[in-house]
């Protein structure tokens, strides 16, 4: 099958305006967000025709005009759960989600493979962050992984480990020359050393034209209707030679006019009440109408981390603060998943829940799926479709994916953004 033209004719089809490509797509949480139609709880999302926020039911969001045309991840997981999801929701070509490192498909394409399609109007890509996390151990540039997450020797760090493959994503940007970019990390990059100015000056010399790479910004995921304390870096580009002349000026100025800022403005306060902004949408919210584990045919709520109380000296056992925002949800599984409820002896505080006898429990796939505003409708845990006592997808799979994740939410802001500014951009 030539992946590159039957895309292309979906699109045709499909009569949305502009060609996306995904790099280091994971289970699709930013390509859900470009791609709209999903369901989030009414006060995640104001609608601009008309306040939405005090009805009942959840609310799906419009569609968007971006069409995907090509994602990539190297986790098999990742790439179940999104041609699953992807494929019987929207009707995606599994085929277009391609399970290799991108540092081979560059290769790939450089070889004369024609990988990447032709007409991509915008990339995006979270690059992997573990080497730049702040709960990690911040080895970032000298990564002592491979590009398929295998441990190579101390002395090895090179532009094809971890911590450098923003890079081939810059290879990717280069080859395919999008009229916009968007590449995302975790805060924590900010504040290592000078590796934002480092991964800013590379991406901007992109090409014979270059791109506009705007300051990185970090959005608050909680202040777009995320439930979660979740705060994520953004590095835009744009491509100078598709750019409008006045939008050149604009976009090169020392303070960007709010009208061509391309970061989208906050919907929801979080620290304090701010004129025309939302409340923020607390995680008890988002999980009330959630059956317990035992009473639900939901299997991605059915199943969940069994790990036991280690004490307050270990990251994950804290029990979560229904009537504020969750703590962030960790790409990692068992002991580091916080607990939706501690028994009272060990601190718990839902007197009421425990008095009938709901016991002590870390949050399940479904209730971290909620927080980073994936649908109800996503599987995360899956059985395997002929021995129905093994998983296709585990729960701790799952779990990674879910928290490797950019909010959809977040990521569907972002979408809208682009698009309300693409006309003042571009001709």
């Amino acid at each position: 099958m030539n992946i590159s033209k039957d895309v292309r004719a979906n699109f045709l089809k499909s009569g949305k305006k502009y060609r996306l490509l995904s790099l280091f797509s994971g289970c699709g949480g930013m390509d859900l967000g470009f791609e709209g139609g999903f369901k989030v709880h009414p006060k995640a999302f104001r609608n601009r025709k008309s306040d939405v926020s005090n009805t009942k039911d959840w609310i799906t969001l419009p569609r968007t005009p971006f069409q995907l045309v090509f994602a990539n991840d190297i986790s098999k997981d990742a790439r179940v759960l999104w041609q699953n999801y992807f494929h019987n929701k929207y009707g995606y070509n599994p085929e277009i989600y391609m399970q290799y490192s991108i540092v081979d498909l560059v290769k790939r394409h450089k070889n004369g493979e024609p990988i990447f399609p032709d007409d991509i109007d915008i990339v995006t890509g979270g690059f992997p962050c573990q080497d730049f996390s702040l709960s990690g151990k911040r080895r970032g540039f000298s990564s002592h992984r491979d590009h398929n997450g295998d441990l190579v020797q101390e002395d090895t760090a090179s532009e094809e480990t971890r911590g450098k493959l923003y890079m081939w994503m810059k290879e990717v940007i280069e080859i395919t020359k999008p009229k916009i970019f968007i590449a995302e990390n975790v805060k924590g990059l900010v504040n290592l050393s000078n590796t934002k100015d480092i991964i800013q000056k590379d991406f901007s010399s992109v090409g014979k034209d270059g791109y506009i790479v705007l300051e990185p910004r970090v959005l608050h995921a909680a202040r777009y209707g995320v439930p979660q304390a979740r705060e994520r870096v953004f590095f835009i580009g744009i491509k100078r030679s598709a750019l409008r002349e006045e939008a050149v000026i604009k976009l090169t100025q020392e303070n960007i006019p709010v009208m061509y800022d391309p970061y989208p403005q906050p919907t929801h306060s979080v620290d304090f009440e701010e004129e025309n902004l939302l409340e923020i949408l607390s995680v008890g919210e988002v999980l009330s109408s959630l059956k317990e584990p035992e009473e639900t045919d939901d299997l991605s709520q059915q199943v969940y981390s069994k790990a036991k109380f280690m004490g307050r000296h270990c990251q994950g056992q804290n029990e979560i603060n229904l009537a504020k925002l969750s703590p962030t949800i960790r790409s990692e599984h068992h002991g580091n998943i916080e607990f939706r409820r501690l028994s009272e002896s060990n601190g718990g505080r839902y007197y009421e829940e425990l008095s009938i006898g709901l016991r002590e429990r870390r949050l399940t796939p479904r209730e971290c799926a909620l927080i980073q505003t994936f649908p109800y409708d996503y599987e995360f845990v899956m059985r395997h479709p002929l021995q129905a006592n093994r998983y296709l997808v585990s729960p701790s799979a799952a779990y990674k994916a879910i928290g490797n994740a950019v909010p959809p939410l977040l990521a569907y802001h972002i979408a809208n953004r682009l698009d309300e500014i693409w006309s003042l951009y571009f001709n």
